[in-house]
């Protein structure tokens, strides 16, 4: 039995804390405590020591001493050390990539600098032990229904896509065959699996990203913020199939998706820097800006709608599914111009899509993605993307060199299992 305690988005953290405190007595079948870093585990155990008593399991979908801020006076201080606290008391340690594992071990002895005496000593030593890297787990839907032909075709050299009339059916799709057996009685998220949708968790679009509550749950999409969407809904509404009808996909000009949300730590400046360049150049390109938008939106969104006009197909979040992975589907390149990164389910979902994905060679990204994959600075994505603009037909032949199965829902599972499992204990 999974018991779930989960607050709805912006809730501050201590609230999480406070429900568990007064409201969700102990099951008696209870053992495992599965919680997201950003509760105060150690907070909790001291108020709820029959909590306390279980195996205590804290996964990190992010880490606050790596998160980058606007000012380095922002840093809320508080944040990272409830961190650290929580890995004193936990009895795993659980990150969904390395390069967050190692970013925030490697970060304790600088943070701890903050305090100004009788500072702890040896603190990465006694955490480090407990840690491991277990990849968040990306349930992959089948999206070969919204594939253009080309995509079909590529799939077909790499996994054998069969055409049985005007169905395409799919014998190796990662996470698509074993995934829905394994949640066939669930209604979860395409992206994740662990369990059914619940309100109240803040993602981008569709990144399943780990509740700020003590246990792995999903959200249903809230509205979006934007007020230009909700201004002119009808200009907005995702149709490319009128946008692009009557056009031959190898003659189409390159079309180039940006899937994060709109949010200073994706760092929007540089891509659309890139896109305005591109277009200064008059070089043909498409481009979709998906992903969620919250109370403030960057002014560089504004600017670069109006600047990029005619080159827009689509702008601002999908809250349906399959909108969204249509939106990936037809899109030939993802970008990623990311500042903050654990892990990043939309870049994968959209190579999982067919898309052919351009990150920063920094972050996650060199554990993800194989290094042709990568560019190092905002000049090397400039001269990628103005090569695939002059010849589109590059990415749409290409064939991605990288794995994605190892990321799906099929693959994690087990291990997702074997570290929720634990034996009876005769002080409970």
């Amino acid at each position: 039995m999974l018991w779930l305690v989960e607050l709805p988005c912006g809730r501050e953290p201590w609230a999480v804390t406070c429900s568990l405190c007064q409201d969700h007595p102990l099951r008696c079948d209870s053992r495992i405590l599965f919680a997201s870093s950003v509760l105060n585990l150690a907070e909790l155990a001291a108020l709820r020591p029959d909590l306390g008593k279980l195996k205590k399991v804290l996964y990190f979908h992010e880490n606050q001493l790596a998160y980058p801020v606007q000012k380095c006076q922002e840093r809320d201080f508080q944040y990272g050390y409830n961190q650290i606290l929580s890995c004193l008391v936990a009895d795993v340690v659980v990150f969904n990539s390395a390069f967050n594992m190692e970013s925030f071990l490697k970060s304790i002895g600088k943070f701890m600098k903050l305090i100004p005496d009788h500072r702890p000593k040896d603190l990465e030593k006694i955490i480090r032990p407990k840690c491991q890297v277990l990849y968040f787990p990306v349930r992959f839907p089948d999206v070969s229904r919204f594939m253009p032909e080309h995509k079909l075709a590529r799939l077909e050299k790499v996994i054998g896509v069969k055409r049985n009339g005007d169905a395409y059916q799919s014998e190796g799709l990662p996470g698509q065959q074993e995934s829905r057996a394994v949640m066939k009685t669930s209604d979860a998220h395409p992206e994740s699996g662990l369990c059914e949708p619940q309100p109240g968790l803040c993602t981008t679009q569709h990144e399943g990203l780990l509740s700020p509550a003590a246990a792995p749950v999903q959200a249903e999409a809230p509205e979006s913020t934007n007020s230009c969407q909700g201004e002119d809904k009808q200009r907005l509404t995702f149709n490319l199939s009128n946008i692009l009808s009557g056009l031959d996909y190898q003659q189409r000009p390159l079309h180039i998706a940006w899937p994060h949300r709109w949010e200073h730590d994706k760092d929007p400046e540089t891509f659309f820097k890139v896109l305005m360049k591109l277009k200064e150049q008059d070089l043909p390109f498409h481009v979709s800006v998906l992903g969620e938008t919250f109370s403030e939106i960057p002014d560089i969104f504004s600017e670069a709608r109006e600047v990029l006009g005619s080159s827009v197909l689509h702008w601002g979040y999908l809250p349906s599914k399959d909108d969204y992975f249509r939106a990936l589907c037809t899109a030939d390149v993802v970008v990623s111009t990311a500042k903050h990164e654990f892990f990043g389910v939309a870049m994968i979902e959209a190579v999982h899509c067919g898309c052919y994905p351009l990150c920063p060679k920094a972050l996650v990204y060199p554990e993800i993605f194989p290094a042709e994959y990568l560019y190092s600075t905002p000049e090397q994505l400039f001269k990628r993307l103005q090569n695939f603009c002059k010849r589109p037909d590059i990415v749409r032949r290409h064939l991605y060199k990288g794995e994605t199965a190892g990321f799906s829902w099929a693959a994690l599972g087990s291990k997702f299992r074997s570290l929720l499992a634990a034996e009876p204990r005769e002080d409970l």
